[in-house]
């Protein structure tokens, strides 16, 4: 079974997700935005293998560490989708308008797909391509363990911002009706911020969706 432990980094507090399989100790890090000495004694502690980073989109509070980490872990990163290269190519700028802590160059390992699946130990991850808040942005999806890891697509009571380069409004409802809303409402997400919540309570009570 997945399990995971959700560790809020940087000052922006990013829901970092370190996400592993229960028989095997294999472990991911999913949106490793920064602190990455705190999530490798986190690991430790915990007693999992990192095998590999997964990243939902590229911006500067997912995706600041994950160079640093890859190079020190020796780490393959999967994700996000292409569409979020730009993003990729701007974290150095990210980081000085910001006035986060430099982000190391990287290029993913691996682009990923709508309908894609990511391995962990012996449990597979769906992938879903949700754009709207950025153009490549994805979500990782276990069925067994209805949880969902969506990054800046949904939050508990809100929407991801759409008012950066390549966002878009329409669209971010429809990736959250039509790829989410289908995975069912008892289905937990891990949102990229603040607290968990369903999808179904969200459904019913975010004001941005108002019973749909």
């Amino acid at each position: 079974m997945l399990r995971y432990l959700t560790v809020p980094v940087t000052p922006f507090q990013q829901n970092c997700s370190i996400v592993w399989c229960d028989e095997t100790m294999q472990a991911a890090v999913i949106d490793p935005g920064g602190e990455v000495d705190r999530l490798i004694a986190e690991m430790q502690r915990l007693g999992v293998t990192p095998t590999a980073l997964w990243l939902t989109h590229a911006h500067i509070d997912h995706a600041g560490g994950t160079g640093e980490m890859a190079r020190r872990l020796d780490l393959p990163i999967i994700g996000p989708h292409q569409g979020d290269l730009f993003w990729i190519e701007q974290l150095p700028e990210q980081s000085r308008m910001f006035r986060f802590p430099a982000a190391e160059p990287f290029l993913p390992t691996r682009w990923l797909e709508d309908g894609d699946t990511v391995t962990l130990g012996h449990t597979e991850v769906a992938v879903r391509h949700c754009p709207g808040h950025t153009p490549g942005h994805v979500v990782f999806h276990h069925a067994g363990a209805q949880r969902c890891f969506v990054g800046d697509v949904l939050f508990a009571g809100s929407i991801g911002r759409t008012d950066f380069p390549g966002g878009d409004y329409d669209t971010l409802i429809a990736s959250i009706t039509q790829r989410l809303w289908p995975m069912g409402d008892e289905t937990v997400f891990i949102p990229g911020h603040g607290p968990e919540s369903t999808f179904g309570r969200e459904r019913r009570f975010n004001p941005y969706f108002g019973g749909t």
